[in-house]
């Protein structure tokens, strides 16, 4: 294709909702006020604005997210002005979700994107798992109403519970929670670990769990 085409074939669509997909790896964010979003995830933006980062509890988290090989916090940066921001991470695909007000989702820490400044957050780990994961397993709870990206390694699978998971497969879930046990007939394994070791159970008659072909230890 010539340069045109090629411009024309890649160019921003416009569209009147805040959180929309550009391609399956890339998000765009129309920005008249604030939104949160994942540390380092900013690849481009356009108008007038401003990126701080997070670094306390209040208004923001530090730890928010876990990095496996050292234990230690990335705080979330606010995006503050009037504008386009464009987000990615490291080319997983974005899933963009509209939570209703009565709506609420608990992501895996690592695989949240970006999310609307009314949606309310809260932080918690799963320190049972502190053992295969450093620092345990950070996940964000998130309750609508607004716009949430979440992303995942590849298509991401929904599952209804009753269903056990690996944790490190593991994006998010909502109308369940997990209790997380240990396989032992996988624990003697001699110089090797495995995440099947560690299973994360989901009881219930509701909700659902995402999981990604993956294992993001």
């Amino acid at each position: 294709m010539n340069v045109e085409q090629f411009k024309s074939e890649h160019v921003p669509t416009e569209s009147a909702e805040p959180f929309q997909l550009e391609n399956s790896y890339t998000l765009d964010v129309a920005v008249d006020g604030s939104v949160m979003a994942k540390a380092g995830s900013m690849i481009a933006y356009s108008g007038d604005l401003s990126f701080t980062g997070r670094a306390s509890a209040e208004g923001g988290i530090r730890g928010f997210l876990k990095e496996a090989a050292t234990g230690e916090g990335t705080p979330v940066m606010s995006v503050e002005g009037s504008g386009h921001v464009y987000f990615a991470d490291h080319g997983k695909k974005v899933q963009v979700l509209e939570l209703g007000a009565d709506d609420s989702i608990t992501v895996n820490g690592e695989d949240v994107l970006a999310f609307e400044d009314d949606v309310s957050y809260e932080i918690s780990t799963i320190d049972s798992l502190a053992g295969s994961f450093a620092g345990g397993f950070t996940n964000v709870f998130l309750e609508g109403p607004g716009y949430v990206a979440i992303t995942t390694h590849g298509d991401p699978l929904v599952l209804e519970p009753p269903v056990a998971t690996d944790p490190s497969a593991t994006v998010a879930w909502s109308g369940t929670s997990p209790n997380v046990q240990v396989n032992r007939s996988l624990s003697d394994m001699i110089g090797q670990e495995s995440g099947e070791r560690y299973q994360m159970n989901f009881e219930g008659p509701e909700g659902f769990v995402v999981v990604q072909p993956y294992e993001e230890l």
